[in-house]
C-alpha cells in the first residue's frame, strides 16, 4: 500500500526563481486561452440547433474533454508558481493521474472519430448522412467516455497501490503515471511495461486510421479537385494533421524514451508535456471550429445580437433620463 502524505510539484525544476512569475502569467493565460475558446465553442453548439449535428457533437465533446482537463491541471500549478504551494495530497494526485490518462486517451479516440467523419464525408459523400448519424455519434462518444475512464481507472488504481517512500517531489506541472512511479520504493518494471502497453493501444490503433483516412482523403482530393478547391482543401488537412502531430508525436516520443530510458532534461521533459497537452487545448477551437463557416456564422450572429441589445438599452435608458 502507499504510505504517501502527498507530492509536490515542482512545475519547471531546473528554471530559476526569477522567471517564476514569467512561467505563471504564461500559464494562466493558457488556461485564460483555453476556458475562453472551449467555453466558446460548448456554449454556440449547445445553445444553437443548427449545430446540432454529428460533426459539431464530436467537436462538442473535444472542447468538454479539453476544457476539464485544463482545469484539473493547470490551477494547481499556477498556484506552485503564485503562491509557492505546490503541495498536492495523494487522493489529489491519483485524482489528476485518472483525469490525465482519462481525458487523454479521450482525445485521441474523439480525433480519431473525427477522422472517421471526414473520411465517409468526403469519400463516400451519398451515404454520409445514413452513415454518420446524431444517434450513432452520440453513441460512439458515451462508449468512449466510458471505455478511457475504465483505463484510466485501471491506471490510477494500479498506481494507488504502489509502495512509496523518501522522495515525495514529482518534476512535472500536474502528476502523471511516469512522476509517481519514479518516486516508488518496490520495482516497477513490470507495471510500467502494463502501462506502456496500454498507451500504445490507445495511442496507435487511433492513429493508425487517422493516417490512412487522411491518406485517403489527400488522394480524392488530388484527383476529384483542382485550382482553389484543391489549395484550401489541402489547407485544411495540413491544419488538421498538424494538430494530430502535435497530439501524438511527442506522446509516443515521451513513452518510448521512458521505456529506453532515456535520459533527457527535466525542464525539457516537462516543455514536451506541456507542448503535447495544453497548446493543442488552445489550437483546437481554432482548426476544428472557427475555420468553419456554420460557427463563424453563429458567432457573428451572437455578436451582432448582443450589440443590438445593447443599442437598445442605451436608447431606452436615454429615453427615461430626458
Amino acid at each position: 500500500m502507499a504510505n504517501s502524505t502527498g507530492f509536490i510539484l515542482l512545475g519547471f525544476p531546473g528554471i530559476a526563481a526569477r522567471f517564476n512569475t514569467p512561467v505563471s502569467i504564461a500559464l494562466f493565460l493558457v488556461y485564460l486561452i483555453s476556458l475562453f475558446s472551449n467555453g466558446t465553442v460548448i456554449a454556440l453548439i449547445i445553445c444553437n440547433r443548427r449545430l446540432h449535428q454529428p460533426m459539431y457533437v464530436v467537436i462538442l465533446n473535444l472542447a468538454i474533454s479539453d476544457l476539464l482537463f485544463d482545469t484539473v491541471t493547470l490551477p494547481k500549478i499556477i498556484t506552485k508558481y503564485w503562491f509557492s504551494d505546490g503541495w498536492i495530497s495523494f487522493a489529489g494526485c491519483i485524482f489528476q493521474v485518472f483525469c490525465a490518462h482519462f481525458l487523454g486517451s479521450f482525445d485521441s479516440y474523439i480525433l480519431f472519430l473525427m477522422a472517421i467523419d471526414r473520411y465517409v464525408a468526403i469519400c463516400k459523400p451519398l451515404r454520409y448522412p445514413s452513415i454518420i448519424t446524431n444517434r450513432r455519434t452520440i453513441l460512439l462518444c458515451c462508449f468512449f467516455w466510458l471505455v478511457t475512464a475504465a483505463i484510466a481507472l485501471a491506471i490510477a488504481l494500479l498506481d494507488s497501490g504502489v509502495h512509496f517512500c523518501g522522495k515525495n517531489t514529482i518534476k512535472s506541472c500536474f502528476c502523471t503515471n511516469t512522476g509517481v512511479l519514479s518516486l516508488a520504493c518496490e520495482d516497477v518494471t513490470v507495471l510500467k511495461r502494463t502501462i506502456f502497453g496500454i498507451a500504445m493501444f490507445v495511442l496507435l490503433l487511433p492513429l493508425a486510421f487517422i493516417l490512412f483516412s487522411y491518406g485517403v482523403i489527400i488522394k480524392v482530393i488530388i484527383s476529384q479537385t483542382q485550382g482553389d478547391s484543391r489549395r484550401k482543401a489541402f489547407y485544411t488537412c495540413a491544419t488538421h494533421l498538424f494538430v494530430i502531430g502535435l497530439y501524438f508525436v511527442p506522446r509516443l516520443f515521451v513513452y518510448v524514451a521512458n521505456q529506453l530510458r532515456l535520459i533527457l532534461n527535466d525542464d525539457i521533459n516537462v516543455l514536451i508535456l506541456c507542448l503535447y497537452t495544453f497548446v493543442p487545448h488552445m489550437a483546437n477551437p481554432i482548426i476544428y471550429c472557427l475555420k468553419t463557416k456554420e460557427i463563424r456564422r453563429t458567432f457573428k450572429d451572437l455578436i451582432k445580437k448582443r450589440i443590438l441589445m445593447t443599442r437598445r438599452h442605451i436608447t431606452v435608458i436615454n429615453t427615461i433620463a430626458n
